[in-house]
């Protein structure tokens, strides 16, 4: 008997929108509703593997000197990085929006190689990214870091999404 083939499926992540969107607190007025918590970046790649079946994730990072260490262990995870240079804010905090290279990576340089793909990120930026993977028929989910910091832009895509707060227990780092 031929052993079952599977689609080939990719994830790609915007890190700074898993990173915030799981890490900071969130207040309407003075009022917490949403408290933060660390996500383990091991246990999420085990998590995509597992509940997905990712095959390759490409984590779109910005490259900031002193970071090699972190970039070091995330590659031991399984992760592909994508390094976007960074600028600094008004405040001198470093900037790095990733956005169009998430877009050329699964839109055009990874898209003949995966059947489906993941996109982790709960940034409205993506619209006519998720639109255009509907359209082909190869978005197979949306990993929303944080329901309540979600783009309004993307109530349509329902049916394709999942928000990690359901599974924090499985991908959450454990205090030592």
């Amino acid at each position: 008997m031929p052993k079952k083939q599977f689609p080939k499926i990719y994830a790609f992540i915007d890190s700074q929108n898993l990173n915030l969107g799981t890490r900071n607190d969130l207040f309407r007025g003075k009022k917490k509703i949403y408290s933060g918590w660390q996500l383990d970046f091991q246990k999420f790649r085990i998590y995509l593997k597992d509940k997905f079946r990712v095959s390759k994730a490409f984590i779109f990072i910005g490259k900031i000197k002193g970071n090699e260490e972190l970039y070091k262990r995330l590659k031991s995870f399984e992760y592909e990085l994508i390094f976007k240079p960074t600028t600094k804010d008004h405040e001198g905090k470093p900037k790095g929006n990733i956005d169009a290279e998430l877009v050329l990576y699964s839109a055009a340089i990874e898209f003949p190689n995966y059947d489906k793909t993941v996109v982790v990120s709960g940034d409205g930026d993506f619209y006519c990214l998720y639109e255009y993977l509907v359209g082909k028929k190869k978005l197979l989910r949306i990993i929303i870091p944080n329901r309540l910091s979600e783009s309004s832009l993307l109530r349509e895509f329902h049916d394709y999404k999942t928000f990690l707060i359901r599974d924090k227990n499985k991908i959450i780092k454990e205090r030592r």
